[in-house]
C-alpha cells in the first residue's frame, strides 16, 4: 500500500472513531432506558427519538430557555473576546508605548490564578449590582480573557509586518483605520481559531452559571445537569439533551472552519 493511501486510511479510521461517540449519543437518544441494559448494547437507531425530543423540549425541562441563554451568552462573549483581544494584541505587538512589556507580563500572570478564587468576589459584585439570576451575570466576567490577548499578540507579532503599518501611516491612516483595514483582515485566521475556542468554552461553561443562575432561567449545561440529578437517571433523555447541545457547536465550527483553512492556504501561498 502506498504511503498516501496508508495516511488516508489512518485518517479515516481516526475520523470514524471520533464520530462514534456522537453517533452513539443519537442511538441512545432514539431508545428508552429499558433497551440500554441489553448485552450487547444497541448500535442502530430506534423509534423513540421524537418522543425523547418532545420530553427534552417540555416545559419542565427548560431546554429552550437554556439554549437561548447559552446562545446569547456565548455569542456576545465570543464577539467581545475576539474584538478586544485583537485590539489589545495590536497594541502590544505593533504599537510603541511605555510599560507595555510589564502590562503584558501582568496579563499573562493572571492566567495562573485559579478561576475558583474569583467566584466569591464575582458573586458579591453581581449581587451588589442585582444581576444574580440574570444573563448579564454570565456574560460580564468573560468579556475579555488573558489567553485571548496573549494569543492574538503572539499571532500579530509575525502576521502583520511593521513596514506595512508604517506605509499605512505614511498614506495618512490613523491608528483606528490601520487596525480596521490592515490588522483585522490579517488577523482573520487567528480570530477564527480564537472564536471557536471561546464559543466552545462559553457554551460548555457550567460552574459559574450554576452559581449565578436559577432553575427557571438556566443555561444549556445546567439544564443537562438537572436532567441527570434525578433519583434514577434517564440516560436516553440526558443524551437527547446532550445531542441537542452539540448541534450549535457543529454549526459554529462549520461557519468559522473555512476561515481557518483559508488562512492556512494563504500562508502556504505566501511561503
Amino acid at each position: 500500500m502506498k504511503p498516501r493511501k496508508r495516511t488516508y486510511l489512518f485518517l479515516s479510521v481516526v475520523a470514524l472513531l471520533s464520530l462514534f461517540p456522537f453517533y452513539y449519543s443519537i442511538v441512545v437518544a432514539s431508545h428508552d432506558n429499558s433497551v440500554l441494559g441489553q448485552v450487547p448494547p444497541p448500535l442502530t437507531l430506534g423509534g423513540n427519538l421524537m418522543n425523547n425530543l418532545e420530553r427534552a423540549f417540555g416545559e419542565d425541562v427548560h431546554m429552550v430557555q437554556g439554549l437561548i441563554n447559552s446562545l446569547l451568552a456565548s455569542s456576545v462573549i465570543t464577539f467581545s473576546q475576539v474584538f478586544f483581544a485583537t485590539l489589545a494584541g495590536f497594541a502590544f505587538a505593533k504599537l510603541k508605548w511605555r510599560g507595555k512589556n510589564a502590562v503584558l507580563l501582568f496579563i499573562i500572570a493572571t492566567m495562573m490564578v485559579p478561576t475558583q478564587l474569583a467566584v466569591i468576589p464575582l458573586f458579591i459584585l453581581m449581587s451588589n449590582y442585582e444581576l444574580v439570576g440574570t444573563l448579564p451575570a454570565v456574560i460580564i466576567p468573560f468579556l475579555v480573557s488573558a489567553f485571548g490577548v496573549f494569543f492574538m499578540t503572539q499571532y500579530l507579532t509575525t502576521a502583520v509586518p511593521t513596514e506595512l503599518i508604517e506605509a499605512a501611516r505614511a498614506d495618512g491612516c490613523t491608528t483606528i483605520r490601520i487596525f480596521w483595514h490592515v490588522v483585522l483582515p490579517a488577523a482573520r485566521p487567528a480570530a477564527a481559531v480564537l472564536g471557536i475556542l471561546t464559543f466552545l468554552s462559553a457554551w460548555n461553561e457550567f460552574f459559574w452559571p450554576l452559581v449565578v443562575m436559577n432553575a427557571e432561567n438556566p443555561t444549556v449545561q445546567t439544564v443537562l445537569s438537572n436532567l441527570s440529578s434525578g433519583r434514577v437517571a434517564d440516560v436516553s433523555l440526558i443524551l437527547t439533551g446532550a445531542t441537542i447541545a452539540i448541534v450549535p457547536l457543529i454549526i459554529v465550527f462549520s461557519l468559522l472552519g473555512k476561515h481557518i483553512i483559508g488562512g492556512i492556504m494563504q500562508g502556504a501561498v505566501k511561503s
